[in-house]
C-alpha cells in the first residue's frame, strides 16, 4: 500500500514550521521575521517531503512487483497452467 503523501508532506512542514519558529524567537529576532523564515522553511518542506514520499512509493511498488513476479516464477509449471 503506497503512503499517503500529502498527510506526511503536511505533517513534515507543520514540524518545521514550529521548529523554524522557536529557534527563531529563542534568537531574538522579530516576530515577523520568524514567521516569514518559518512559512518558507515549512514550503520547502513541503515540496521536498512531497518528491521524497513520491521516490519511495516508486521504490516499494518496484520491490513489491519484483517478489510477485518471483514467487510466480518460482511456482512449478503444472500449477501455472491451471491458474
Amino acid at each position: 500500500m503506497p503512503l499517503n503523501a500529502r498527510s506526511i508532506s503536511v505533517n513534515i512542514a507543520v514540524m518545521s514550521f514550529f521548529i523554524l519558529g522557536f529557534v527563531c524567537w529563542f534568537r531574538g529576532l522579530e516576530p515577523v521575521v520568524c514567521c516569514r523564515r518559518a512559512l518558507i522553511a515549512a514550503v520547502i518542506a513541503y515540496i521536498a517531503g512531497m518528491w521524497l514520499i513520491k521516490i519511495i512509493n516508486v521504490i516499494l511498488m518496484d520491490a513489491v512487483i519484483s517478489r510477485q513476479a518471483e514467487k510466480h516464477n518460482k511456482q512449478p509449471q503444472d500449477e501455472q497452467g491451471e491458474n
